[in-house]
């Protein structure tokens, strides 16, 4: 039986990340985790978030920050990981959608969508599990100006492409998570 994928899904600080780790750690043991971090720090507050998450992982796990083009790097991991940790989605879109903001909405989609597919066949090829974190932005207000509805709509696309073929979706909240699929 193949690897599994799971995503996992909630609002900011819901615990998804928090909990990725854990489930990472204890699908994990002592086989190699590869952690994949799409944040970049751009300003304080985010360097400061990116240390943190740095020191609450574990020191072996091998880390690969990748803001873009995640499934290419992922395909040319060494060595291969066990478990594949993708925290999270929610900035590589994002990263994606600002590259590309002056581009047609589905133009944006259809990078966004390679992207997932490139990062699903890199898993195949890896035959690692996959952990996914990615925030859920489609039940709040409707953004009031032009780039953050593209942003929404974008990322619950992409939370809906990978849904469909994650083997187990989970929603995170308060801590908590509630299993959808």
């Amino acid at each position: 039986m193949p690897p599994s994928t799971t995503l996992i899904l909630g609002g900011a600080r819901s615990g998804k990340s928090a909990y990725a780790e854990q489930l990472a750690a204890e699908t994990g043991g002592r086989g190699r985790v590869l952690y994949v971090a799409t944040a970049t720090a751009e300003d304080p507050e985010m360097t400061a978030r990116i240390e943190a998450h740095r020191q609450n992982r574990p020191s072996h796990w091998q880390t690969l920050e990748a803001p873009r083009d995640v499934g290419a790097r992922l395909a040319a991991v060494k060595p291969r990981p066990d478990i594949i940790l993708l925290d999270c989605l929610t900035l590589l879109v994002s990263n994606i959608v600002i590259a590309k903001e002056n581009r047609a909405q589905e133009a944006i989609e259809s990078v966004v969508q390679a992207e997932i597919e490139a990062i699903l066949a890199a898993r195949s090829k890896l035959n690692a599990a996959l952990i996914i974190v990615s925030n859920e932005v489609g039940l709040g207000l409707v953004p009031p100006y032009p780039l953050g509805r593209l942003y929404r709509d974008v990322l619950g696309r992409a939370n809906r492409q990978l849904a469909s073929r994650a083997d187990k979706v989970l929603f995170m909240v308060a801590g908590l998570p509630m299993t959808v699929k």
